[in-house]
């Protein structure tokens, strides 16, 4: 987004075939877009299963990040009334659905109609440190395919995800022809809702030399923020580990440090009360970039990268 996202009888009695049949199924049926960088992120471990201390976003987060997790749900088998007991399929358990009862927000950055409603997403809110616009436009590739477009379409699939994991999913956004929200209503809808973890979802608008993506944690400022610096920072901690493993896109070469980033100007963590980050997907300006981003193959992979992120960091914050 660049500027510029569970005893016996004695006697035994000959029993039909049929119901000795009957009485085996039965018992086996009940058994069965960035601005400028913000401060660069100290060196921290690539690996997608595992994060040192030292891969808490500088002095932002007081924490160590976690095994990345692997989104999946089973999906619920159906009894047909005239089939044997034994192919009802169990109710729905903690492991078949690992987020029962999480709220996750997601936010896809942007919107569709913003380019022509310059008058309303130019207007300046408040953002603590600073004052900034209401909204932009986005980024968008060389050959024209926008952040917009890029960002609600990854929201979708994750959303999908999250809810088979049984997650309560809130966006910010529920089309990709409308305009806006701020930034400020768009933090505002995560506390609303008491998230339990939350995500802005963007793609770069960086430099064409520049590749590789980055995961963003709020500075530490005097913030409706603060109470959440720690848990943000080891939420970007596991998004990060998760998002590099299963995609594969490298960490950026052009910002942040190892694919993780510290910033206090971006509307969307200042303000928000609970654990958040915002994620640069890769580069749109960069043709590597931009031929991953705009393929929906790699689309799904990046969903199914932050369910693992999101699964990993509330398994051990719920």
């Amino acid at each position: 987004m660049r500027r510029r996202a569970r005893p016996g009888l004695n006697r035994v009695t000959r029993v039909p075939t049929l119901v000795l049949t009957s009485a085996v199924l039965l018992v086996g049926g009940l058994a069965g877009c960035a601005g400028t960088s913000g401060t660069a992120l100290p060196a921290a471990g690539g690996s997608p299963s595992s994060a040192s201390p030292r891969d808490s976003p500088g002095a932002a987060a007081s924490g160590t990040g976690g095994a990345a997790g692997t989104p999946g749900a089973s999906p619920a088998g159906q009894h047909n009334g005239n089939a044997p007991l034994s192919t009802a399929a169990p109710a729905p358990t903690r492991a078949a659905q690992p987020l029962a009862g999480q709220v996750i927000a997601l936010d896809p950055g942007h919107n569709g109609a913003n380019w022509s409603h310059s008058a309303i997403i130019d207007r300046l809110v408040n953002v603590i440190t600073e004052l900034k616009a209401c909204d932009t436009t986005g980024a968008q590739t060389d050959a024209g395919y926008a952040e917009h477009t890029f960002t609600f379409d990854v929201a979708k699939r994750l959303a999908r995800l999250l809810r088979a994991e049984g997650a309560t999913v809130v966006l910010t956004r529920h089309n990709d022809h409308g305009v806006g929200p701020c930034v400020t209503q768009r933090a505002a809808i995560g506390n609303r809702a008491h998230a339990d973890a939350a995500i802005s979802i963007h793609a770069d608008g960086g430099p064409p030399t520049g590749t590789g993506f980055e995961v963003i944690a709020p500075g530490r400022i005097a913030a409706p923020d603060a109470p959440v610096i720690g848990t943000s920072g080891r939420l970007a901690v596991d998004i990060r580990n998760a998002y590099h493993g299963i995609t594969g896109e490298p960490y950026s070469d052009y910002v942040g440090s190892r694919g993780l980033d510290v910033r206090t100007d971006l509307g969307g963590l200042n303000l928000s009360t609970v654990p958040k980050v915002f994620i640069e997907c890769g580069n749109m300006r960069n043709a590597a970039d931009a031929a991953r981003l705009t393929s929906p193959r790699f689309r799904e992979r990046i969903a199914v990268a932050l369910a693992a992120g999101f699964t990993a960091f509330l398994k051990r914050h719920s």
